[in-house]
């Protein structure tokens, strides 16, 4: 077993968060506060620690984002609060997400108890998954004083959070903090539950006054020429048995090829390397200016020893030997390796949801469907597919219902 796989990266002490949050501007109108899609206000919780007052920083984050820690360890804050940093145009952008983690790690030490469950109103409400967007509807709904039941296929919670995102960005302990949380708050997880088999929508509507669908992207896309292939896999499935098997996987491959440019294929191919896979190389479709993986990712991938050979498509494969051709110049290549990883792209099933998608996601506004009691968030809704977004859906969805239910009166 490689060591490296669960490692993660060390995170500030005492003294070097607060060097860190001495950066901090204090802007007046803090553009960073107004970048964060979840509503969390990182101005406020800098100036906190700047302060010393850790426990009022982390109720900033608490009250705001119930997967606080998880986003300070896998949102793309170069995309949002970071980007929008005052201090960009000086040097560079204080480390928000570092700065998160450590005071959402304070917040575990401490054993801070932060979010309170409201009042019964006497309403039940059934959340159809559990990944973040599931988690933070009901988080949400449970502090209005809502029952809530979450229904997961799984026999664990988390969703992508627990079986895409590789251990050493997210340990397992943080998700099962982030997720006991939510359960102490009056959540009720029915594990191994498939929506069409085990029970229907017609019950869930039969029993509860909503049902809100909050499953995710968690199947793989497979190219046509790849089926059927002894030699491929698809990343979904392969973070999933390597993220289970805590790194401890047999049969490590010499070399291998990771197919796609996006997060998953950075988390893949990264991954791969903290395995000891002596040969990796990533073949991605886009051009480095017009990767869709975020610059943290492609940076840390980079790092890795990962070969990235941009603007290339594969147009052949014969068992393990690969062809790709350049999109744009006279070039082709042919590779031959022990392991081919498709990361080509996920989507959604939502058969027997009573939710109509197009590519994936609900082709109008807002998280009402046209059967009354059925609501929709998350990666089927519409707005970015990252973890920060799934909150400020599941934030968004649990207002909806709150108004549809009790026109907002708790």
């Amino acid at each position: 077993m490689s060591t490296k796989y669960e490692k993660e990266a060390p995170s500030y002490t005492m003294t070097t968060v607060m060097e860190e949050a001495a950066r901090c501007l204090l802007c007046h109108d803090a553009p960073c506060s107004k970048a964060c899609p979840a509503g969390t206000d990182p101005a406020r919780f800098i100036r906190s620690v700047r302060f010393r007052n850790l426990k009022g920083a982390a109720e900033t984050i608490r009250e705001n984002n119930a997967m606080g820690a998880i986003c300070a360890r896998v949102c793309p804050t170069e995309k949002y609060c970071e980007l929008a940093c005052s201090r960009t145009g000086i040097d560079c952008p204080i480390d928000i997400g570092g700065i998160q983690r450590f005071v959402t790690d304070y917040e575990e030490q401490e054993k801070m108890d932060i979010l309170r469950k409201g009042d019964s109103n006497g309403l039940s409400i059934a959340i159809v998954g559990s990944g973040p967007a599931g988690l933070q509807t009901a988080a949400t709904l449970l502090q209005k004083g809502y029952a809530v039941n979450i229904y997961e296929k799984n026999e664990k919670a988390g969703g992508y959070l627990r079986y895409g995102i590789p251990e050493y960005r997210l340990p397992d302990e943080i998700v099962d903090v982030e997720i006991n949380r939510i359960v102490n708050l009056g959540a009720e997880i029915k594990y191994n539950v498939t929506i069409g088999k085990d029970v229907t929508m017609a019950d869930l509507k039969a029993d509860h006054d909503a049902v809100v669908v909050a499953v995710g992207a968690s199947e793989a896309k497979m190219l046509p020429m790849f089926e059927g292939n002894p030699y491929v896999e698809t990343a979904v499935d392969f973070l999933a048995r390597v993220k289970e098997a805590k790194g401890d996987i047999d049969n490590i491959p010499a070399s291998a090829v990771v197919v796609g440019g996006g997060d998953v294929a950075m988390d893949v191919a990264t991954t791969l390397k903290r395995l000891d896979v002596k040969n990796v190389t990533d073949l991605v479709y886009e051009e480095f200016d017009e990767f869709k993986a975020s610059k943290k990712e492609l940076d840390a991938t980079q790092k890795a020893g990962v070969t990235i050979v941009d603007g290339y498509v594969p147009t052949d494969v014969d068992g393990n030997t690969v062809t790709f051709k350049h999109r744009h110049l006279d070039s082709e290549m042919t590779i031959k390796t022990d392991l081919i990883i498709l990361a080509v792209g996920q989507q959604v099933n939502t058969d027997n949801l009573g939710v109509d998608t197009d590519h994936g996601e609900v082709q109008h506004a807002g998280y009402k469907t046209d059967d009354e009691k059925v609501f929709f968030t998350g990666d089927i809704a519409q707005g970015d597919k990252t973890v920060v977004w799934a909150v400020r859906k599941g934030k968004e969805v649990a207002e909806e219902i709150d108004q549809a239910l009790l026109g907002g009166n708790k």
